[in-house]
């Protein structure tokens, strides 16, 4: 017998005598106020789930978090007491050419395992509630399921998209284990104490879909309160940082990329009193010592632009390469009214190293000179999670390319994007309007043509570029305003297009539903 089936049917007997050891001790009282927090993957690059477990700790709960450990989790929920930590460990690397169908059976089982373990073991009480991301679907649906009943606890399930539908991007939507994966979603998915969604389509689709059974709630992504528009000092911060980042003296520190060099490209600076993007004023001192330094933005930098991505295929690359092409050939014959791009896109996932090497042909000196971009600079790069909402509200204008497998979800980094005051150009899928509205916070595109007319529009005469201004201005706008609303206690209606922080979102929300059922006082 193949050595992967047999480790694969020994992991299986463990997790049936882990189950049948433990649900004999798990008949204990459920422990008012305490939450576990499930993330099948990355923990650290679970921002809403990582957002879910600081407001839970924060309003009094207990809060177990049970996830992959890689990225380091956002600072904010690292400090808090009542947040513990039951990090899985990560399954041993499949053997090069085995099988998807004995790879994947394995791999699952080994999650399984560690799932059930942290669940019934590591969480020491039988939480009030698990939340649990979906996707993944499999197993963690299932598991939450389980220890649900057995334990006592309630159920809330996340929806951010639909498993079946990102498995169909790479399987196909006719394959068998794509209609399995969708029939195991459907029946796992179905009951549970609260679902949350992202989106009222979402929402209403599932329900239609599969009579969902327990409290529907629509919960919009927003942006915790640290995210916000920077000052011309932590720009000016965070760019001398980045160039530090490589003892290079020349700026592809701004990048892991072997070419090109951006020396000659960029305006020239001297740091500490310059950057590419920000100076120190001539009549304050980085030294002075009675004083903060006084920054400002420089009228030659190039327009920075940001994309935020996980490099995945319900990404289209190819438009935002295909737009910069056009954008580069535009600048070119604009005598100098359009201003060079500087295109930061952060972000890890497997198919970033394929659309790199395509960036580098366009970029490089072995690119024909009619192609080659001379306007147009593309970087990648990641940050860290105290950096990030920083280059985002140094930028002047963001790009969103998710397309959603489902249709039914939104780009969460555009929701970052508006928290920090930055406008985007978005591509356009069935509930995008839920989140961008055309013309007011951002635009919306549907083909590279329109991506690089949209650049040109709101780029022309930057700095000073009305358009932008005027798109930025209003969501500074729906901020106040909502702020507004919230003093009021009218937080906006179902249909209503509202922007607050993640917390006055989440304290609107889910305090309700969490403290309805309650018999007995919890303070």
């Amino acid at each position: 017998m193949d050595k992967t089936l047999i480790i694969s049917f020994t992991l299986g007997i463990l997790v049936l005598l882990l189950v049948f050891r433990v649900i004999s001790a798990s008949r204990q009282p459920v422990l008012l106020r305490s939450v576990a927090v499930v993330v099948l993957g990355d923990v650290g690059r679970s921002p809403r789930m990582m957002y879910h477990a600081e407001s839970f700790a924060t309003n009094g709960f207990n809060t177990y978090i049970i996830g992959n450990k890689g990225t380091t989790p956002i600072p904010s929920l690292l400090s808090l007491p009542r947040v513990r930590f039951c990090y899985l460990p990560d399954p041993p690397r499949t053997i090069k050419g085995t099988p998807f169908l004995i790879a994947a059976p394995r791999k699952v089982v080994l999650q399984v395992f560690y799932i059930l373990e942290a669940l019934l073991v590591r969480v020491p009480n039988p939480p009030e509630f698990i939340i649990v991301q979906n996707p993944p679907s499999i197993p963690t649906l299932a598991l939450v399921w389980l220890v649900g009943r057995f334990r006592g606890s309630k159920v809330i399930i996340d929806w951010h998209n639909l498993g079946y539908s990102i498995l169909a991007l790479k399987l196909g939507s006719g394959h068998p284990l794509v209609r399995v994966a969708e029939c195991f979603e459907g029946f796992f998915g179905r009951s549970a104490y609260a679902h949350l969604f992202v989106t009222r389509a979402m929402r209403d689709q599932l329900d239609s879909k599969w009579s969902l059974r327990g409290k529907k709630i629509v919960l919009h992504d927003r942006p915790p309160a640290h995210f916000h528009r920077a000052s011309e000092s932590e720009m000016h911060d965070l760019f001398l940082r980045i160039l530090s980042s490589t003892s290079s003296p020349s700026v592809p520190a701004f990048s892991n990329l072997s070419s090109p060099s951006l020396e000659g490209w960029l305006p020239s600076y001297d740091p500490p009193q310059t950057t590419p993007f920000t100076r120190i004023l001539p009549h304050l001192s980085l030294t002075s010592s009675e004083s903060q330094p006084s920054t400002a933005q420089r009228d030659d930098r190039p327009a920075l632009v940001v994309s935020s991505t996980s490099w995945t295929p319900d990404e289209d690359f190819g438009i935002l390469l295909d737009g910069l092409s056009k954008y580069d050939k535009i600048a070119k014959g604009n005598n100098g009214k359009l201003p060079k791009v500087l295109m930061i896109v952060t972000g890890k996932g497997p198919d970033r190293a394929r659309w790199l090497r395509k960036v580098d042909a366009l970029q490089g000196n072995d690119a024909d000179e009619k192609d080659r971009w001379t306007h147009v600079r593309l970087l990648s790069m990641w940050l860290e999670a105290a950096d990030y909402p920083l280059l985002l509200g140094s930028a002047d204008l963001g790009i969103s390319l998710h397309s959603s497998s489902s249709g039914i979800d939104l780009p969460m980094k555009v929701v970052d994007m508006f928290g920090c005051g930055l406008p985007v150009c978005a591509l356009n899928f069935a509930c995008l309007d839920e989140l961008v509205k055309d013309g007011v916070n951002g635009l919306v595109f549907n083909n590279a043509d329109q991506l690089a007319a949209q650049l040109e529009s709101l780029l022309t005469n930057f700095p000073s570029s009305p358009t932008l201004s005027s798109l930025r201005a209003s969501l500074q706008q729906d901020k106040h305003a909502d702020a507004a609303r919230q003093g009021r206690g009218d937080g906006g209606q179902d249909g209503e297009w509202e922007w607050c922080t993640w917390s006055q979102n989440w304290d609107r929300v889910m305090k309700p539903i969490l403290l309805s059922d309650l018999s007995v006082d919890r303070e």
